[in-house]
């Protein structure tokens, strides 16, 4: 039987690209750029299969040119910004992701910026990397203690609710808005608010776990820094779309936010270069799924739902 061919737009793990070349005609994106909007068209006519990352976007123009031979987009993340999904499914091509398997590999990263950006890990790096250290005393580089302070939490999905556990071995107070409200088992003890401005006003830490949606763009702005205790610290490792980065920048200045901790921005690669200047805002460049277990998993979860397509079933992770 001939196998699908199949379009690999990244270099994933050296697990998956085996797996993939022992099940598949498989050709792999071995330079490592993004693929370009003609690049997916081009392959649309070659592959019945892609397997693209965040890097490559599905946009409704880019859908409508694309050849009937393509079957299925097997997305290597769980978000799907990057995929117009009403065009996708209009031009019959299936499209799936890879929820479950990235959750606690994110809430690791999001428990570091959280307490990176809390007890100054940017300044202090800094300071002792360039032989500054030359003094102490009490009141040098004190921060904000994480034990014991309130967390509110934007989308408890499964990164959230995996942040949210991890928090609580730090005895934090958890708070959180959700689309809906969870079920006690799900919540174990964290405070549920109907809305976001609700969930702000108790949020002495406050963490961003949410789909970027047209709803959530800009979800984080002036208006809804200000609502925060004052001297908050604010952690995005979900969608840089989320937060308005003017408005970040004026709360920090001002000092209403104390300190950002931020895996991802609006522009990608690159991110803010305003935010540079800032040793409250520790940075890190969109890693929070880049551990080896992880990227293995995600690439065979991929691989699972490709499976399930070509044997005629429902891919599990079908969207």
């Amino acid at each position: 039987m001939t196998k699908p061919r199949l379009w690999i737009t990244r270099r994933l793990s050296d697990a998956t690209l085996a797996r993939a070349a022992r099940d598949y005609d498989v050709v792999v994106n071995l330079a490592d750029q993004p693929g370009t909007a003609a690049e997916i068209i081009a392959a649309s006519a070659a592959f019945d299969a892609i397997i693209p990352c965040h890097s490559e976007h599905f946009t409704a123009d880019a859908v409508a040119q694309l050849d009937p031979r393509l079957k299925i987009i097997a997305n290597h993340s769980v978000g799907v910004d990057h995929c117009d999904l009403p065009a996708l499914h209009a031009h019959g091509i299936t499209v799936t992701n890879t929820p479950d398997v990235l959750s606690d590999a994110t809430a690791e990263i999001a428990m570091l910026l959280m307490l990176g950006a809390a007890r100054h890990a940017v300044a202090g790096d800094r300071i002792v990397r360039t032989g500054a250290w030359d003094n102490w005393s009490p009141s040098f580089m004190v921060g904000k203690q994480v034990t014991g302070a309130r967390l509110g939490i934007i989308g408890m999905g499964r990164v959230g609710r995996a942040f949210a556990a991890k928090a609580r071995g730090f005895d934090m107070e958890v708070h959180y808005h959700n689309r809906s409200e969870l079920t006690p088992e799900q919540a174990h003890g964290a405070v549920f608010h109907d809305t976001v401005e609700s969930l702000l006003g108790v949020a002495d830490f406050l963490s961003l776990h949410c789909p970027a949606t047209p709803q959530t763009t800009d979800l984080m702005n002036a208006d809804r820094f200000a609502m925060l205790p004052m001297g908050a610290i604010v952690v995005n490792t979900a969608r840089g779309a989320l937060i308005d980065e003017d408005a970040l920048l004026a709360a920090i200045d001002s000092g209403q936010v104390a300190a950002a901790g931020l895996d991802c921005f609006k522009v990608e690669p690159g991110g803010n270069p305003k935010f540079a200047a800032h040793d409250t805002i520790f940075m890190l460049p969109h890693i929070g799924s880049a551990t080896t277990r992880t990227r293995d998993a995600m690439g065979f979860r991929a691989l699972d739902n490709l499976d399930a397509f070509f044997a005629g079933q429902t891919p599990k992770d079908k969207l």
